[in-house]
């Protein structure tokens, strides 16, 4: 994050804007999938009241793999870029996503049960790879790459976190979205 922040520091515009403000995005990542994992439980309660199956509906289903594609698309990118920081960094950022993936992996199956198996999971797994052909095919700049490193920390850190977390405690996305407002509003004002 902080290496995002020092690339951010030298360009102007909005992402200037944003000089002093990275972990605002990493924020952001983070409400966001935090959203997503509570919309996704929600569902799947809704779905058991009423039919009794254990999963979510379609429509959370693919609103789900639509924004994990995404996500995964943007670390394949960010691993084809780690090739510029050498082979020890290389291997340990193939090493941390490996063991990500299959957190998230797990986690995803357990929402969506056969729909992620079925299709799922192969559209992840693609998402990956053309995100890496991406990356092979458009070099994004130093700041751009940064601003979306920052983005995908806060995804990441969530689905970490969601993972560490005792499920017996309850949790709330209004909350959690107030703090969330409160804390970038006092890193806007410093």
């Amino acid at each position: 994050m902080a290496h995002a922040q020092e690339e951010i520091d030298h360009v102007g515009g909005l992402v200037g804007y944003l000089e002093r403000h990275v972990y605002i995005l990493a924020l952001l990542g983070l409400a966001l999938f935090y959203g997503l994992d509570k919309w996704a439980l929600r569902s799947r309660a809704h779905n058991h009241a009423m039919t009794e199956n254990d999963h979510t509906t379609i429509g959370v289903f693919w609103v789900h793999i639509a924004t994990f594609a995404i996500y995964n698309g943007v670390l394949g990118y960010l691993f084809r870029e780690s090739e510029n920081h050498g082979l020890m960094a290389c291997l340990l950022l193939f090493v941390t996503l490996g063991v990500h993936f299959v957190v998230n992996d797990l986690g995803l199956r357990e929402h969506h049960k056969q729909a992620y198996d079925r299709v799922g999971r192969w559209v992840l797994a693609a998402s990956i790879m053309t995100g890496w052909a991406i990356g092979q095919a458009l070099a994004l700049n130093p700041a751009a790459i940064a601003t979306v490193w920052a983005l995908v920390a806060g995804g990441v850190i969530l689905n970490v976190l969601k993972e560490e977390l005792p499920e017996e405690r309850e949790s709330d996305f209004g909350t959690f979205l107030v703090g969330a407002v409160g804390y970038s509003a006092l890193l806007l004002a410093v």
